[in-house]
């Protein structure tokens, strides 16, 4: 529609919501935002997710706040795309970090739930797999975190043509240190 014919619409839509509730939206300088007193979820999970970060092994960890559905779906502009994705990453990090501080407190079953969400969420991503093997050697169940290697590994080739990282593979399959492969046999 024509400039004009929008910014008539965007008057109307403004003196509707104000209506409707009082000083919701403010306007200064030539920009729009919501009122302090509105709670945006996205501007919460960010702070959150900083706070945690600055903070790391701090207390006060809540998985719920790590589940936040996508941001306007069904909208293709480039900066809600870029926007999308980077709360998509900041996501990805909170649950592997909390997987690791849930594990080191010994809460292996949240623990798991954060960093097979994280596998759930991206099935090819590496660090959210070594996360969910983490856990597994953490509680001592080995078969779980070589049967979880396996299943990464079949994916990676079969979707990429990529083995995993040496580094998961030592997480299983811990190499001799070098110095022990080097040693000459006695004579």
């Amino acid at each position: 529609m024509p400039e004009n014919r929008a910014l008539g619409s965007l008057r109307t839509t403004m003196w509707r919501l104000n209506h409707a509730v009082p000083g919701l939206i403010v306007a200064a300088r030539g920009q729009l935002a919501l009122a302090e007193f509105v709670r945006v979820d996205v501007t919460e999970f960010v702070a959150t997710a900083g706070a945690r970060f600055r903070h790391p092994g701090g207390t006060g960890l809540h998985l719920p706040e790590l589940r936040l559905r996508e941001l306007l779906p069904g909208w293709d502009d480039d900066w809600v795309i870029f926007e999308r994705d980077r709360l998509r990453q900041l996501r990805l990090h909170q649950l592997e970090a909390a997987a690791a501080d849930l594990c080191a407190l010994g809460g292996y079953a949240m623990a798991l739930d954060a960093a097979l969400e994280a596998v759930r969420s991206e099935p090819l991503r590496e660090s959210a797999r070594r996360a969910v093997i983490g856990v597994h050697l953490a509680e001592g169940n080995f078969a779980e975190a070589l049967h979880e290697y396996k299943r990464f590994r079949a994916l990676l080739t079969e979707q990429l043509g990529v083995e995993p990282s040496l580094d998961l593979a030592d997480l299983v399959f811990p190499r001799e240190p070098l110095r022990n492969r080097t040693k000459a046999a006695p004579v």
